[in-house]
């Protein structure tokens, strides 16, 4: 974290250099993480990182880029995430989540919202991709139903709630489970920001399931949302694990 006046003197130049060369590289870019929590909310965290989302066929230039003007470079997993370094301070570099399921595509480009940081002409990643990024983590060291909470109340009337939908529609027990919370933490203003008709589908699937079958497959869905926590299940207690895709 930045405490010091130094450090905020440093880490805004570090945050507009790195705009600078990304820029520079010609290669597309949109702002996550702590900026974009404050294009939406209005929240600020003092950080020594900036989060850069891009499709995975930009991120290998991006890489060249920064290390041919002096910065150190990490490909930390090939699956979702690269770093780059300048002292103390460095750059996420996002593609995909850890679970491989939010993807960065091309509609995140064409639906990213447009502002300024540190001076410069920047794309966040559009809200719904943010809420559909961070509801997946849910673990012990960080939990991020309250990041979600604080962007649906300062930014839920301008969700489009049928694209968020369709993103979480494979795993809209998640979304179900967020709307209650959400209901739970903000008892007078549920109501202006959630969608009825959204409530209503949810919850009617959420009644359905109880008409269905059990699963033959024995399935643990936990380690979509903590990939330490739910490890018992799935090596001692003979549950299956949601498949994962690989790149």
């Amino acid at each position: 974290m930045i405490e010091t006046e130094q450090q905020k003197q440093e880490s805004t130049a570090f945050y507009k250099e790195a705009l600078r060369l990304l820029h520079d590289s010609s290669c597309h870019f949109m702002l996550g993480g702590a900026f974009a929590m404050f294009h939406y909310t209005g929240i600020f965290r003092n950080t020594k990182d900036l989060d850069i989302f891009c499709k995975s066929s930009e991120y290998p230039k991006i890489l060249k880029f920064f290390a041919d003007n002096g910065y150190e470079t990490e490909l930390t997993d090939v699956r979702w995430l690269a770093k780059i370094y300048k002292g103390e301070y460095f750059i996420d570099i996002i593609f995909d989540t850890v679970n491989n399921i939010c993807t960065v595509d091309d509609s995140w480009y064409e639906r990213a919202s447009e502002g300024m940081f540190v001076c410069s002409p920047v794309k966040f990643i559009p809200a719904e991709e943010l809420i559909w990024c961070k509801i997946y983590v849910q673990n012990r060291e960080r939990n991020d139903n309250a990041d979600i909470n604080h962007i649906l109340l300062k930014h839920g009337k301008n969700i489009d709630w049928k694209h968020l939908l369709f993103r979480l529609d494979p795993h809209w027990h998640l979304l179900l489970s967020q709307l209650l919370i959400f209901q739970f933490v903000y008892p007078a203003d549920y109501r202006d920001i959630v969608p009825k008709w959204l409530f209503d589908e949810l919850m009617s699937r959420a009644h359905e399931q109880y008409d269905l079958p059990s699963p033959v497959e024995k399935v643990c869905r936990g380690p979509l949302i903590d990939q330490t926590q739910y490890q018992v299940d799935i090596k001692e207690w003979d549950y299956k694990t949601c498949t994962i895709k690989t790149i």
